[in-house]
Protein backbone atom coordinates (compact mmCIF):
# COMPACT_ATOMS: atom_id res chain seq x y z
CA UNK A 1 0.00 0.00 0.00
CA UNK A 2 2.69 2.77 0.49
CA UNK A 3 4.69 1.87 -2.53
CA UNK A 4 1.07 2.25 -4.30
CA UNK A 5 0.58 5.54 -2.22
CA UNK A 6 4.08 6.92 -3.45
CA UNK A 7 3.39 6.42 -7.00
CA UNK A 8 -0.11 7.17 -6.74
CA UNK A 9 -3.57 5.39 -7.33
CA UNK A 10 -4.06 6.30 -10.67
CA UNK A 11 -3.39 5.24 -14.26
CA UNK A 12 0.05 6.64 -14.32
CA UNK A 13 0.73 5.67 -10.63
CA UNK A 14 -0.12 2.16 -11.40
CA UNK A 15 1.59 1.79 -15.38
CA UNK A 16 4.94 3.52 -14.05
CA UNK A 17 4.62 1.10 -10.77
CA UNK A 18 4.33 -1.63 -13.63
CA UNK A 19 7.32 -0.38 -15.41
CA UNK A 20 9.46 -0.72 -12.46
CA UNK A 21 8.76 -4.00 -11.72
CA UNK A 22 9.14 -5.15 -15.15
CA UNK A 23 12.55 -3.95 -15.07
CA UNK A 24 13.21 -5.37 -11.73
CA UNK A 25 11.81 -8.42 -13.66
CA UNK A 26 14.74 -8.32 -16.16
CA UNK A 27 12.40 -7.29 -19.00
CA UNK A 28 15.08 -5.17 -21.35
CA UNK A 29 12.70 -2.97 -22.33
CA UNK A 30 9.18 -1.42 -21.47
CA UNK A 31 6.91 1.06 -22.74
CA UNK A 32 4.08 2.78 -21.35
CA UNK A 33 1.72 5.40 -22.23
CA UNK A 34 -0.46 8.13 -20.26
CA UNK A 35 -3.07 11.13 -20.34
CA UNK A 36 -4.31 12.41 -23.57
CA UNK A 37 -2.02 15.13 -24.88
CA UNK A 38 -3.55 16.13 -27.60
CA UNK A 39 -4.73 19.54 -26.41
CA UNK A 40 -6.17 21.20 -29.60
CA UNK A 41 -8.99 22.85 -26.95
CA UNK A 42 -9.07 23.68 -22.94
CA UNK A 43 -4.80 23.44 -22.24
CA UNK A 44 -5.35 24.29 -18.98
CA UNK A 45 -7.73 21.92 -17.95
CA UNK A 46 -5.82 19.54 -19.74
CA UNK A 47 -3.06 19.93 -17.88
CA UNK A 48 -4.03 20.28 -14.45
CA UNK A 49 -6.25 16.87 -15.52
CA UNK A 50 -2.75 15.03 -16.31
CA UNK A 51 0.45 16.83 -14.69
CA UNK A 52 -0.17 15.90 -11.43
CA UNK A 53 -0.32 11.78 -11.61
CA UNK A 54 2.34 12.32 -14.14
CA UNK A 55 4.78 14.31 -11.87
CA UNK A 56 3.90 12.74 -8.84
CA UNK A 57 4.58 8.65 -10.63
CA UNK A 58 7.60 9.64 -12.70
CA UNK A 59 9.45 11.30 -9.20
CA UNK A 60 8.46 7.95 -7.64
CA UNK A 61 9.74 5.91 -10.24
CA UNK A 62 13.30 7.63 -10.74
CA UNK A 63 13.48 7.92 -6.86
CA UNK A 64 12.29 4.20 -6.69
CA UNK A 65 14.95 3.03 -9.36
CA UNK A 66 17.79 4.70 -8.06
CA UNK A 67 17.37 3.58 -4.09
CA UNK A 68 17.36 -0.15 -5.76
CA UNK A 69 20.61 0.41 -7.82
CA UNK A 70 18.74 0.29 -11.33
CA UNK A 71 18.62 3.78 -12.53
CA UNK A 72 22.05 3.74 -13.75
CA UNK A 73 21.39 0.54 -16.12
CA UNK A 74 17.93 1.91 -16.90
CA UNK A 75 16.94 4.69 -19.46
CA UNK A 76 14.09 6.37 -18.73
CA UNK A 77 12.71 8.42 -21.65
CA UNK A 78 9.35 10.89 -21.57
CA UNK A 79 8.68 12.09 -24.92
CA UNK A 80 5.92 12.33 -27.77
CA UNK A 81 5.48 12.49 -31.31
CA UNK A 82 5.04 16.42 -31.68
CA UNK A 83 4.84 19.55 -29.67
CA UNK A 84 2.70 22.30 -29.15
CA UNK A 85 2.44 26.04 -31.19
CA UNK A 86 3.89 28.55 -28.71
CA UNK A 87 1.07 30.81 -29.14
CA UNK A 88 -2.67 29.52 -27.47
CA UNK A 89 -5.57 29.23 -30.48
CA UNK A 90 -8.99 30.13 -30.51
CA UNK A 91 -10.34 27.14 -28.69
CA UNK A 92 -7.97 28.01 -25.64
CA UNK A 93 -5.68 25.14 -27.10
CA UNK A 94 -2.47 24.37 -29.28
CA UNK A 95 -1.85 22.68 -31.98
CA UNK A 96 0.95 20.79 -33.44
CA UNK A 97 4.33 22.14 -33.79
CA UNK A 98 6.97 19.82 -35.09
CA UNK A 99 9.96 22.91 -34.41
CA UNK A 100 10.54 23.08 -31.08
CA UNK A 101 9.96 19.80 -28.67
CA UNK A 102 11.53 18.67 -25.29
CA UNK A 103 12.45 15.12 -24.16
CA UNK A 104 13.56 14.08 -21.01
CA UNK A 105 15.88 11.56 -20.70
CA UNK A 106 17.14 9.95 -17.13
CA UNK A 107 19.36 6.97 -16.17
CA UNK A 108 21.03 4.81 -18.46
CA UNK A 109 24.95 6.50 -18.53
CA UNK A 110 22.86 10.32 -18.63
CA UNK A 111 24.30 12.82 -17.04
CA UNK A 112 22.28 13.78 -14.09
CA UNK A 113 20.51 17.19 -13.73
CA UNK A 114 21.27 18.74 -16.91
CA UNK A 115 19.34 20.87 -19.15
CA UNK A 116 20.70 20.34 -23.35
CA UNK A 117 19.49 23.31 -25.80
CA UNK A 118 16.64 25.81 -25.58
CA UNK A 119 14.39 27.49 -27.65
CA UNK A 120 13.53 31.51 -28.35
CA UNK A 121 11.37 32.98 -25.97
CA UNK A 122 8.26 31.93 -26.93
CA UNK A 123 9.34 28.15 -27.76
CA UNK A 124 9.05 28.49 -31.48
CA UNK A 125 12.47 27.64 -32.65
CA UNK A 126 15.71 26.02 -31.54
CA UNK A 127 18.03 28.65 -30.32
CA UNK A 128 21.15 26.92 -28.57
CA UNK A 129 22.38 23.27 -29.15
CA UNK A 130 19.48 21.99 -31.75
CA UNK A 131 19.12 18.43 -31.26
CA UNK A 132 17.14 16.54 -34.47
CA UNK A 133 15.15 13.70 -34.28
CA UNK A 134 17.97 11.59 -35.34
CA UNK A 135 20.73 12.56 -33.05
CA UNK A 136 18.21 11.40 -30.15
CA UNK A 137 17.61 8.29 -31.88
CA UNK A 138 21.32 8.04 -32.28
CA UNK A 139 22.08 8.37 -28.91
CA UNK A 140 19.36 5.97 -27.42
CA UNK A 141 20.68 3.20 -29.79
CA UNK A 142 23.96 4.29 -29.29
CA UNK A 143 23.46 3.54 -25.06
CA UNK A 144 21.28 0.73 -25.59
CA UNK A 145 24.69 -0.93 -27.26
CA UNK A 146 23.29 -0.67 -30.82
CA UNK A 147 25.18 0.70 -33.66
CA UNK A 148 22.24 3.44 -34.87
CA UNK A 149 24.07 3.45 -38.47
CA UNK A 150 24.56 0.07 -39.12
CA UNK A 151 22.99 -1.33 -42.14
CA UNK A 152 20.14 -3.91 -42.16
CA UNK A 153 18.43 -5.61 -45.19
CA UNK A 154 15.11 -4.17 -46.41
CA UNK A 155 13.18 -5.74 -49.08
CA UNK A 156 14.21 -6.04 -52.20
CA UNK A 157 17.69 -6.48 -50.87
CA UNK A 158 18.28 -2.56 -50.46
CA UNK A 159 20.46 -1.55 -47.48
CA UNK A 160 19.17 0.71 -44.50
CA UNK A 161 20.93 2.39 -41.76
CA UNK A 162 19.11 2.26 -38.60
CA UNK A 163 19.18 5.81 -38.22
CA UNK A 164 19.57 7.98 -41.18
CA UNK A 165 22.05 10.43 -40.24
CA UNK A 166 22.41 12.17 -36.50
CA UNK A 167 25.23 11.70 -34.00
CA UNK A 168 25.36 10.63 -30.17
CA UNK A 169 25.23 13.25 -27.99
CA UNK A 170 28.46 12.73 -25.95
CA UNK A 171 27.88 16.01 -24.23
CA UNK A 172 24.74 14.68 -22.53
CA UNK A 173 26.27 11.41 -21.92
CA UNK A 174 28.11 10.34 -18.29
CA UNK A 175 31.93 9.58 -19.38
CA UNK A 176 32.93 6.01 -19.27
CA UNK A 177 35.65 4.93 -16.88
Amino acid sequence: AKVRDRYGRNTAGGRLLLARRLVEAGVRMVTTTYGGWDMHSNIAGSIKGNVPSLDQAFAALISDLDERGLLDETLVMITSEFSRTPKINSSAGRDHWPRVFSVMLAGGGVKRGMIYGSSDALGGEPEEDRVGVEDLAQTIYNQLGITGDKELMAPGDRPIEIVDGGRVLDEILEKKA
